[in-house]
């Protein structure tokens, strides 16, 4: 990984002048998810062009799979942004960083993640806020969805279902187990990570009337997708 990121930099700064969706970042987390061991298998119908997928969301693989896959950037917490190398990281894909318990702030970041939208040409979040163990799925929060409610209708909205099958329990990511030791207990492993991308159909009609509406309609269209109880 780190010859892999010794060899992307100065590839993306040299492409990022003549550029405005620069491919080094989906290269490099396509490249990272396969040396985890990722063997990515996409279902459903295709992602179009500013897309905002909402996905659910069990581990840290699931950045790499989803950008290497689509391109789309982030929105992450902003308690990522307190450790310097990894958000000059983040920004290379243009992560949208945001402080989820200031309320006074979310019309800037409304603002931030449109002009994301703009620049990367798609978006997404992980509604659920944390990772669950990808066999449940967690309430799904609204307020981020406030960027593309009412008059974004042109803004595909797609819900994504993360799938690791029967690995699921021992890919996640939950609990107090630390970043590192997680990290380090996925490759470890011998056996590759199959994972398979559900790209379900794109919200329309009601479920596009506010944030609340979307929310509820992307959750519900994962769980039905996990066989679970939609409400």
């Amino acid at each position: 990984m780190l010859l892999l990121l010794t060899l992307c930099i100065p590839a993306y700064y040299a492409l990022a002048p003549i550029t405005r969706h620069n491919p080094v970042p989906r290269l490099f987390l396509r490249t990272v998810g396969t040396i985890c061991g990722l063997r990515i298998r996409k279902l459903g119908a295709l992602p179009v062009p500013g897309s905002f997928f909402i996905a659910n969301h069990v581990s840290w693989l699931d950045i790499p799979a989803l950008a290497g896959t689509t391109g789309t950037a982030f929105v992450a917490h902003d308690g990522l942004a307190g450790f310097g190398p990894l958000r000059w990281l983040c920004e290379l894909n243009d992560t949208v960083f945001i402080a989820r318990h200031q309320r006074a702030t979310v019309s800037i970041q409304i603002e931030q993640i449109r002009a994301a939208m703009h620049e990367t040409g798609a978006l997404a979040v992980f509604p659920e806020g944390t990772t669950s163990g990808g066999v449940e799925l967690l309430p799904f929060k609204s307020s981020l969805l406030s960027a593309i409610e009412g008059h974004d209708r042109h803004v595909a909205v797609q819900p994504v279902w993360l799938d690791y099958g029967p690995e699921a329990r021992e890919i996640a990511w939950v609990g107090d187990e630390p970043g590192l030791d997680n990290a380090l207990h996925i490759l470890a492993r011998w056996r590759p990570i199959p994972l398979t991308l559900h790209f379900l159909p794109p919200l329309t009609g009601e479920e596009r009337t506010n944030r609340k509406t979307m929310a509820h309609g992307a959750r519900r269209a994962i769980a039905r997708a996990m066989g679970l109880d939609p409400d």
